[in-house]
């Protein structure tokens, strides 16, 4: 691993806005597959995913951020690789991969009483647009992330 691929991040779109995850967490993008929901699980929580046989859950990023999607044939999941687990995202469109110019980067903005303090890492400025830079498993949570360890888990001893 090169410090090159570091400092590379997934660009992707929810709602109007930008955002960028490491490329270091992500296993691939796929287009939004066929989705079995779980029942009595938080809204964002989509459901589970058959990924060449390993069973992956799905969260909306959009909804769990409160942002409205703007669905359309560029939809897309990224399957991230956050350690035990995979976990799959679903974003609006994905961008690009960035590597971006360290003189662009501008720490997180501080602000009052905002969950966002917890998961944005930084800020890109990219010609006239701002990229926010997340921490995927910060964004998702805990809780998420231990209920789509359960649900995915529970699915392989079904299996």
């Amino acid at each position: 691993m090169s410090d090159n691929d570091q400092n590379r991040y997934l660009c992707f779109m929810l709602g109007k806005e930008e955002y960028a995850i490491p490329l270091l967490t992500v296993r691939e993008v796929i287009a939004v597959p066929e989705i079995t929901p779980v029942p009595q699980t938080p809204s964002h929580f989509v459901g589970i995913m058959n990924l060449r046989g390993q069973v992956i859950s799905v969260l909306d990023l959009r909804s769990k951020l409160g942002i409205k999607p703007n669905a359309s044939a560029d939809t897309a999941v990224i399957i991230c690789d956050l350690h035990p687990n995979s976990l799959g995202v679903i974003v609006d469109k994905v961008e690009s991969v960035l590597n971006p110019d360290p003189t662009h980067l501008s720490p997180r903005p501080q602000m009052e009483n905002s969950k966002a303090n917890d998961y944005v890492t930084g800020i890109y400025r990219k010609e006239e647009r701002l990229i926010l830079l997340i921490d995927i498993a910060k964004a998702l949570g805990a809780t998420d992330l231990g209920l789509a360890a359960r649900t995915s888990g529970e699915q392989k001893k079904a299996a």
